[in-house]
């Protein structure tokens, strides 16, 4: 079973991610963790992106491609299949996918979008929260603390927002996601592959639609 997990930043991929991997024995592929570990084990692939990332740069797509096929070609991917999750971000790499895993001789079964307005994710993503001391994270609305301002593992009172939760960058990250999505979005449902799911239903409504799908996976 080999699928692509997209959605929007807030939209509930990380949290479905997680109980995938717990009911399926399918290898959950996160570009940013492939990423760090191939810097930190400095492959060939990993030094060319760090000497991009060193100096702020985005890694370009032919040297992400490359990480992403080098993960693919491995024992457990080949064994159980992949949950690519971040990958592909541009049409340029989805269709490179596509060329590699035919090299591979396998396929993208289907690719799951979590569907949630944008103006629900921009409340979502404003309203973290997070303790100075500890670190553990909160949402004013959806996951507050026990007790209002005081941190439920430590009993800091001390709490601040990361600067990219703040309202005006929620929205414009946002707007940019949206803008760069659109586009694989199009090119899976040509192809008949895209499953687009009401990402603001309850968490087990979601997931029940997301085991749906991959019911339909032979």
């Amino acid at each position: 079973m080999n699928i692509l997990l997209m959605g929007l930043p807030g939209a509930g991929k990380g949290t479905q991610s997680e109980h995938i991997v717990k009911d399926y024995p399918v290898i959950h592929i996160a570009t940013g963790d492939i990423f760090r570990e191939a810097i930190k084990n400095e492959t060939p692939l990993g030094l060319k992106a760090k000497s991009y990332t060193d100096h702020g740069n985005l890694v370009p797509d032919d040297v992400t491609n490359a990480i992403v096929r080098e993960r693919l070609e491995k024992d457990d991917v080949k064994t159980n299949g992949f949950m690519l999750d971040g990958y592909p971000r541009t049409s340029v790499q989805a269709q490179a996918l596509d060329q590699n895993l035919a090299e591979l001789n396998t396929q993208i079964d289907a690719v799951i979008y979590i569907d949630v307005d944008p103006e629900v994710l921009k409340d979502r993503l404003s309203g973290r929260i997070i303790c100075r001391n500890c670190g553990a994270t909160y949402h004013r609305i959806y996951n507050p603390p026990k007790v209002d301002g005081v941190c439920d593992n430590c009993g800091s009172t001390d709490f601040y927002q990361r600067e990219d939760d703040k309202p005006e960058k929620v929205a414009h990250r946002i707007n940019l996601q949206m803008e760069s999505i659109r586009p694989i979005l199009d090119y899976y449902e040509e192809r008949g592959l895209l499953h687009k799911i009401n990402g603001q239903q309850d968490i087990e409504d979601v997931y029940r639609d997301v085991r749906d799908i991959l019911a339909t996976i032979k």
